[in-house]
């Protein structure tokens, strides 16, 4: 498209604006298997209009994408999803929600690059799918807090016994989260980031 002197491109709307205080930006990435609320939490807790890349899903996924607990589920993220959140005046973060569905797991890796943490997302029902996406996460460096999403029929458990299943260190932190609200996915992405400022004061992060 050819554009005349006249023409004038949009910028970004005055709400999607960074802030003028902001003096750092840490890229946070959203992780966990399909339908666990990875979009769900990005789209909560941002602070702009998030940028999702869902597509309906088709008959081409059965027998395929593992969609237990997920029945009601149309759509899925076959690339990223994207938001913000300014943690302080001066400190923002960039949130992106990784695609859930094992056969766009080869995006991680690029979505992966130049991350300082992840969000696990857990489903209750599904504890087997987050042990791959944790795998990923420690073969690449890339520190973790896990987030058990509330689901209504989901079992619940105490901390030790998923920290015992999920086979975790007691260095990992693992909290409760309703990834539908702002609070809860708020204080979820602080309790990373009071993980991460623990792991650089004793120097584990580089």
């Amino acid at each position: 498209m050819d554009f005349k002197d006249s023409d004038t491109i949009p910028g970004p709307r005055t709400e999607d604006r960074l802030p003028q205080t902001a003096q750092a930006a840490v890229k946070i990435v959203i992780v966990g298997g399909f339908g666990v609320g990875k979009t769900t939490m990005v789209g909560s807790v941002s602070e702009i209009r998030p940028l999702t890349t869902e597509e309906t899903m088709t008959q081409a996924g059965i027998g395929v994408d593992d969609n237990f607990g997920s029945d009601t589920k149309t759509a899925t993220t076959v690339a990223m999803d994207f938001g913000r959140i300014s943690i302080t005046e001066k400190l923002v973060l960039y949130l992106f929600g990784t695609p859930g569905q094992e056969r766009f797991w080869f995006l991680w890796n690029g979505l992966f690059e130049g991350a300082l943490g992840a969000v696990v997302l857990i489903d209750t029902r599904r504890l087997e799918v987050s042990f791959d996406v944790m795998g990923r996460l420690e073969e690449r460096g890339v520190p973790f807090v896990v987030a058990v999403n509330s689901f209504p029929d989901a079992p619940r458990y105490a901390i030790e016994e998923l920290r015992q299943a999920l086979d975790l260190g007691p260095h990992v932190p693992i909290v409760e989260c309703d990834a539908r609200r702002r609070a809860s996915s708020r204080d979820t992405l602080m309790t990373l980031m009071r993980f991460l400022h623990s792991l650089a004061m004793t120097g584990a992060l580089t």
